[in-house]
């Protein structure tokens, strides 16, 4: 079968947790503002209410592409587990193909714990389980061929090198990159390569600012077009960088852009927000042939609709929801 798209990284089950309680501690360190979330030690932590949904970066971007209408793959690795199985299951539900998913046997499918305080800021500890032994084959790369397009989320693991290297090999592929703290800690030199051969190259600002200090770059008075302008020069056709209620800004090379936020809905939980955007701005230049505005603003509108509920894959808008708005 013939993809639209095919998404590559992770998935997990997610268990989100609700507290009155942590306090945001805020720091300066190398020009950076460093935001922690502190907890009475050897207290026991009062939870209000807790959830479990389903996420992981590929898995995300998956369900969001099939839901606005596209034939979409993910390449995921999953534990030979229950929890893998109801991830399988999940994707089937959202009309997501899973021949490309494949169960490692003898480990667990990733998971993660996020505790979210009153301010609904969060923390988020990852177990990557099987996420980590994603490996692409023959099968993966044949699909990724034919699609045309590839959306390269997070990666993890021994492999992670090795699939980048199988993915920015294929010819007349395009790709979409949103990179994980891995790629993101070797900076510049880790990833060079790929980044010249990166259609759109996504992040949020902190992630910016994590490579640019990784590529041994002083992030002093750097505002969001310095980080645009930098990365840009260093080989994406088109640098997107998300700022929370801030929006969003993009850099084609030529141009700038401005998104600000859709404050329409409450805000509840923050999780897989990234991930809705930057997959909804692809599906945006697909279905809009390209106007970056457009795309922009079918972006933010799913976020917003996105983190007015639980979960990372629960708010997404669907392609019949597009009729209601004016993008």
């Amino acid at each position: 079968m013939k993809y639209d798209i095919v998404t590559v990284g992770g998935a997990t089950e997610d268990f989100s947790f609700y507290t009155h309680e942590g306090r945001l501690i805020e720091e300066s360190k190398a020009g950076r503002l460093i935001k922690q979330i502190a907890f009475d030690y050897g207290a026991k932590i009062g939870i209000d209410r807790v959830y479990s949904t389903f996420g992981g970066g590929a898995a995300n971007t998956a369900v969001n592409l099939a839901g606005l209408g596209f034939k979409t793959a993910a390449v995921l690795a999953l534990g030979d587990d229950e929890r893998g199985r109801e991830v399988i299951n999940n994707l089937r539900r959202k009309k997501v193909a899973t021949a490309l998913v494949k169960q490692i046997k003898g480990d667990t499918s990733g998971f993660s714990f996020i505790v979210i305080n009153k301010n609904n800021e969060r923390i988020i500890f990852s177990h990557r389980g099987a996420n980590t032994e994603l490996r692409l084959g023959a099968k993966d790369l044949a699909a990724i061929k034919s699609s045309g397009w590839v959306y390269i989320a997070s990666l993890s693991g021994k492999y992670w090198q090795s699939d980048l290297k199988k993915i920015f090999s294929l010819p007349r592929v395009r790709k979409i990159w949103n990179p994980g703290q891995t790629q993101l800690a070797g900076g510049r030199k880790q990833i060079a390569k790929f980044l010249e051969q990166t259609d759109v190259f996504c992040l949020n600002k902190d992630e910016a600012l994590e490579l640019v200090v990784a590529s041994s770059v002083s992030t002093k008075k750097m505002d969001i077009k310095k980080l645009l302008l930098l990365i840009q020069s260093w080989g994406p056709k088109m640098v997107v960088i998300t700022n929370g209620r801030q929006g969003a800004d993009l850099y084609d090379g030529a141009r700038f852009y401005h998104q600000a936020i859709v404050q329409k809905q409450k805000r509840r939980d923050t999780t897989g927000v990234g991930d809705a955007f930057h997959s909804s701005f692809w599906a945006g230049l697909e279905l809009y042939r390209g106007d970056i505005k457009r795309a922009l603003r079918l972006a933010v509108l799913n976020t917003a609709s996105v983190v007015s509920k639980v979960g990372a894959q629960n708010g997404l808008l669907i392609k019949a929801d597009l009729t209601k708005y004016k993008i």
